[in-house]
């Protein structure tokens, strides 16, 4: 699913506030315990209310000799062509998770990237921050 078109350029930080408040939203009318797809497709909705642009389930191709491979990764979301944002709803986030994040970035050559784990009693106790 690709929302509207790219909105006007904004700061790093500013984005990731927004988005973070988005999945607040969603946490705060959904609570812990359901698939992360289901928070997926209501965090894409709260993007969309927000004006952001995203793109979901993003092909990440891997560069080979000049030539780009698919090799099964795909980010959650890439938001404002900017940010990388991967959802989870698990017990704990594991170094696996994180690991996936940072191979994200480094696929995509941007800095920053989100994890958010949705079955926690309080979403700011599942945000993590990642900066390549």
């Amino acid at each position: 699913m690709i929302s509207p078109a790219p909105a006007k350029a904004v700061t790093i930080d500013l984005l990731t506030n927004r988005v973070i408040g988005c999945a607040i939203a969603v946490h705060r009318q959904l609570g812990p315990g359901l698939l992360a797809s289901a928070y997926a497709h209501c965090l894409a909705h709260e993007l969309a209310l927000g004006d952001l642009f995203f793109e979901r389930d993003k092909v990440l191709s891997v560069q080979y000799k000049g030539v780009q491979l698919d090799c099964g990764y795909r980010v959650d979301f890439l938001i404002e062509n900017t940010l990388i944002l991967e959802l989870k709803a698990v017990e704990r986030l594991s170094a696996m998770d994180q690991a996936q994040v940072m191979t994200y970035l480094k696929l995509t050559h941007l800095r920053t990237g989100l994890l958010i784990n949705f079955n926690v009693p309080l979403l700011k106790d599942g945000i993590q921050r990642f900066v390549n």
